[in-house]
């Protein structure tokens, strides 16, 4: 054995204790995603970051839970001390032999989350370790529910886990805010100190659950009545007590986002999806996506065959992509023949939208055309230059395309003098139903809204998981599956101005905002479609 291969071996494993945040994942720090994607463990706690490990660390990493992860057989399902979880996270530091232990703690670790405890465990064992600090419930619980902690007029801050850390200086400093962690059980124990110990009973509470993601929920209260609400309070929760709660009601901005909790399902691809999921949440809801298509090579590859052949020859003035998939085809097939983006040096590239001439630049191509109106076929018609025999040196343009593609562009390339060689590059089919949970929320209309972006989406759709139930909200791309998605029986509450998935989301806000504005305006709860429906069946039993 070399030198070098020994000491690799010799090397320890490091630990990397991680603030996790508040919830959402997008308040991890920088260091906190490069680490978990290089973790061979990751070890998580009560608060459940499965979604975390999952969108940043590898496929293959081993995931401890140490909420109630057992070191013997006796232990299995109970709650483990702190002393019990750092046994664990050295553990864990042995068994990864070299490797890299991300240990996630919720928030910040140095803060109510057992990092002294741990680290130190790590160091008596001799075990390596980093910290990496994280964004803290304390400040970004409040922010997401629209109440600063300080103010010109309030200048301190007090944070107390549990009501031992409820003195009479903190609860008679009425001009300080209070900030209080822990179970509901906990809160309610720290409120009681608080108003035991000369806190006024009007003074405002905020109590907050499963702050900084879509299932936040704010009640404002007072101290004197915030007991009643604490027995329906999730875990986790948060409560901010003092002058500065007043100041929701101008700054709540995240509770009143118009698709706020909303359960958007989105019937498309993983892939394709990716960018409408990203807009939706930025409104505040969640997107389920269901693939209604599959996308298979064609039977035949000969017409893909003669077609890159034609592209090496110098066949084509134009190749025109109409999707995603269609470069896709097109790049998988240039690699199998041994080629790549070089292979269509000097011809003019037409994409039939922005995210079709995204992936076209993320593989190394500038599209010479895209259309600067609708972003359709008909769009990319409007733009289309004319074929001019003393302009153009080829009369003869290239679409690779579904099986199932419509003819629009190729007849009306056709009327403008060009030849046309249209292509099958990939066939559509039938996805396989999704999980009879998801088919039953379609039914039953526990889902928000529907967002169409096809024909076949709709047809595919209620195909393979029926109908959408009456008081789900459908929103369509444009006229085309609108007119689809009303001859298989479905209401249209929202068109897009454009055909594009972005103005599709869009549309789908400014409807979402509408029915807040009209809730609020006849004096009734902001709810979500599927919360209205719940409503509405109870007091239709109520009448009956």
């Amino acid at each position: 054995m070399s030198r070098r291969s020994a000491s690799s071996t010799a090397r320890p494993s490091r630990v990397a204790f991680v603030g996790a945040g508040p919830g959402d994942p997008g308040l991890l720090t920088v260091a906190a995603t490069s680490l978990l994607a290089q973790a061979d463990t990751v070890i998580i706690d009560h608060v459940a970051r499965e979604a975390i490990v999952q969108r940043f660390a590898r496929p293959d990493v081993t995931v401890v839970d140490a909420g109630t992860a057992s070191l013997s057989h006796g232990d299995h399902g109970r709650e483990l001390t702190h002393a019990a979880k750092a046994k664990l996270v050295v553990q864990a530091a042995k068994a990864t032999r070299g490797g890299l232990v991300v240990r996630l703690l919720d928030g910040d670790p140095a803060l109510f989350a057992g990092l002294a405890e741990e680290a130190l465990a790590c160091h008596k064992a001799g075990v390596p370790f980093d910290i990496v600090p994280g964004v803290s419930a304390v400040g970004a619980v409040p922010a997401y529910a629209g109440i600063p902690l300080t103010t010109s007029r309030s200048t301190a801050v007090h944070v107390c886990h549990g009501p031992e850390g409820i003195v009479e200086s903190v609860a008679q400093d009425e001009a300080a805010t209070v900030v209080l962690l822990g179970t509901p059980e906990v809160l309610g124990a720290a409120l009681e100190r608080l108003l035991e110990t000369g806190r006024d009973a009007s003074v405002a509470v905020a109590i907050t659950e499963n702050g900084t993601n879509v299932r936040q929920r704010t009640v404002v209260t007072t101290l004197g009545e915030c007991a009643r609400h604490l027995p329906q309070t999730e875990f986790p929760a948060l409560a901010v007590v003092g002058p500065t709660v007043e100041l929701r009601t101008d700054l709540s901005w995240f509770e009143t986002k118009p698709l706020f909790g909303w359960d958007v399902l989105v019937p498309r691809t993983k892939e394709q999806s990716a960018a409408m999921t990203a807009h939706l949440e930025a409104y505040g809801a969640t997107a389920t996506v269901v693939p209604t298509i599959s996308v298979e090579p064609p039977r035949s590859p000969h017409q893909m065959d003669k077609a890159i052949k034609g592209l090496v020859t110098g066949r084509y003035e134009w190749i025109g992509f109409t999707s995603v998939n269609a470069v896709k085809a097109v790049r998988e097939k240039l690699e199998e023949c041994g080629l790549d983006a070089r292979a269509l040096a000097g011809l003019k590239i037409a994409a039939v939208g922005g995210v079709t001439a995204d992936a076209l630049r993320a593989w190394g191509l500038n599209p010479d055309l895209v259309p600067s109106g609708e972003q359709s076929a008909r769009g990319l018609l409007e733009d289309w230059p004319p074929y001019d025999e003393l302009l153009d040196p080829i009369d003869r343009v290239l679409l690779p395309r579904a099986d199932i593609a419509t003819e629009t562009l190729v007849a009306g390339l056709q009327d403008m003098g060009w030849e046309v060689d249209d292509v099958t590059a990939y066939r559509t089919v039938r996805a396989a139903p999704p999980a009879p949970e998801i088919r039953d929320a379609i039914k039953t209309g526990r889902f928000d809204a529907v967002l169409f972006t096809s024909s076949s989406t709709v047809r595919n759709l209620v195909g393979i998981a029926g109908k959408p139930h009456a008081t789900t909200v459908i929103g369509c791309i444009g006229p085309a599956t609108a007119k689809t998605a009303e001859e298989h029986g479905l209401r249209v509450d929202v068109l897009a101005p454009e055909a594009s998935s972005s103005a599709l989301v869009d549309a789908l806000a400014d409807h979402g905002a509408a029915l807040a504005a009209a809730a609020i305006e006849a004096g009734e709860p902001v709810l979500r479609p599927s919360v209205r429906r719940l409503s509405g069946r109870r007091r239709a039993k109520r009448n009956s």
